[in-house]
Parts: structure tokens; C-alpha cells; sequence
């Protein structure tokens, strides 16, 4: 690297990446280092990690994925949002924006991008939001103009849109395998609420067991149910490749 590009680097604005995957940390550092108006400044891979690097490293974006180890990344905005409420965050994740990027923007995001998108557009929303502005797909973007125009009579088919964001985080952290203690801690909750939380999800669904909870979680989690992508091509994996209604949004308790 010459001079010029040294001070280039010097002066690149600077990331931290949160993700429970090594191998996607790598890839997205590899990529944002190749950059020389970027810099990885940082990697976390679970809640409490990422807050403290935030702390330390007074970074100019964050770029958060939404399964995280010991919490997940709706709680991490939400909590960077309350104390950093400057510094843009990109959510970039495997799942389906059409249930997380309205919940993930209301939380304090200022972008959701998926990981299947192209390495070229990741890049795009990375300036995006660090230039001050929002960043989502067309097709969000899209549907949320429908909502906005409907005047609050848009309805979705989609029954995972039924839940608040609570229910959503508590059928997210089921379908990576976590048991209800483990659930309990990651998000700062009562066994007892885990448990509640666990039968309005069922309501919602129109399960009637814990173990089609279970298996609805898993199906819904990998994406075989909803129509998620799979993870095939995703940024971050090895080489950076190609990559609703929100119900009841209220944070609950």
C-alpha cells in the first residue's frame, strides 16, 4: 500500500461486525478492508461483547446480524439506539426482511440488508447509512409504502407477522435450539414469562402442542417455512458472494 492509500486508510470510517459466525466476520472483514474509505475496527459475536466494543472502539457503524450468541440483534439495536443514538447500525442477516426490517427500523436500525444480497450491494448500504440515510430492499420499501397508503388497512398472510417483537425473539431463540432457561437468560426474562410468551405463541400460530412449537420454530428458524432463501451465496460465507405487516411491534416485556 502506498502513502497516499496509507493515509486513505488512516482516515476510512470505521466498522464493527457482529456476528455469532467466525467465518462470516472473516468474509465481511475481507471485504470491508479491500475498501479505502472503510475499516474493521472490531468483531463481537454476542450481545454483551458487542457493547462493550462499541465502549472501547467509538465506531461509525455497526453492522449487527439478528442470531447472536447470548441475546440477538433486535435487543443489541435497541439497547446501542438508547445509548449511541448517533451511530448508524446495518442489520445484516439470513432472515426473511419481510418480518425483520420494519421491526429491526422501528428498534433504531437505519438499514436492513439480507445476506444473499451481492457483496457490491452491501457496500451501498454500508455508505447509505453511514451517510444518514435508510437502506432497505425495494420490495420493503415497497410494502411499506402499501401500509403507509392503506391508512392501517393492510393485512399480511403471513401468521409469523401476528407476533410482537417479543414473541418473535422467543420463537427465534426455540428454533436455534435453546430451551426455555436458556431463552429466560439470553433475554433478561422470568422462566414464568418465557413460558406465557411460549403459549400466546401457539395461540398465534394455531399450534396446539409444545412440540409443533418446537417444530415450527426449527422449520421457521432454517428457513423452510415462509418462504426464507437458503443460505447458500451468502455474503460473508467464504468468498462475499450474491447474496410485512408487523403485527403488534410494541416491545414487550
Amino acid at each position: 500500500m502506498n502513502s497516499g492509500s496509507t493515509a486513505n486508510k488512516q482516515k476510512a470510517r470505521r466498522v464493527i461486525i457482529v456476528d455469532d459466525h467466525p467465518i462470516v466476520r472473516q468474509g465481511l472483514r475481507r471485504l470491508i478492508d479491500q475498501e479505502e474509505d472503510l475499516t474493521v475496527c472490531g468483531e463481537a459475536e454476542s450481545v454483551r461483547e458487542a457493547r462493550q466494543r462499541v465502549r472501547e472502539l467509538s465506531p461509525d457503524v455497526l453492522i449487527v446480524d439478528i442470531s447472536l450468541k447470548q441475546g440477538d440483534g433486535l435487543e443489541l439495536v435497541r439497547d446501542v439506539r438508547a445509548h449511541h443514538p448517533s451511530l448508524p447500525i446495518l442489520v445484516l442477516s439470513m432472515h426473511d426482511e419481510t418480518i425483520y426490517a420494519e421491526r429491526m427500523l422501528s428498534a433504531g436500525a437505519n438499514g436492513y440488508i439480507m445476506k444473499q444480497a451481492a457483496s457490491e450491494q452491501f457496500l451501498v448500504a454500508v455508505r447509505r447509512v453511514l451517510d444518514g440515510g435508510i437502506y432497505v430492499s425495494e420490495a420493503v420499501g415497497n410494502t411499506m409504502i402499501q401500509k403507509f397508503a392503506s391508512g392501517g388497512s393492510y393485512t399480511s398472510n403471513n401468521p409469523i407477522d401476528r407476533l410482537s417483537n417479543r414473541e418473535l425473539q422467543i420463537l427465534h431463540m426455540i428454533g436455534k435450539g435453546a430451551s426455555t432457561r436458556d431463552t429466560a437468560e439470553a433475554l433478561n426474562l422470568s422462566v414464568k414469562t418465557v413460558e406465557s410468551h411460549r403459549q400466546r405463541i401457539k395461540r398465534k400460530l394455531n399450534l396446539t402442542s409444545g412440540a409443533q412449537l418446537v417444530q415450527y420454530a426449527v422449520n421457521w428458524f432454517s428457513g423452510r417455512e415462509g418462504g426464507q432463501s437458503s443460505q447458500s451465496g451468502q455474503i460473508g460465507r467464504g468468498d462475499p458472494g450474491n447474496g410485512g405487516d408487523s403485527g403488534d411491534n410494541s416491545p414487550d416485556s
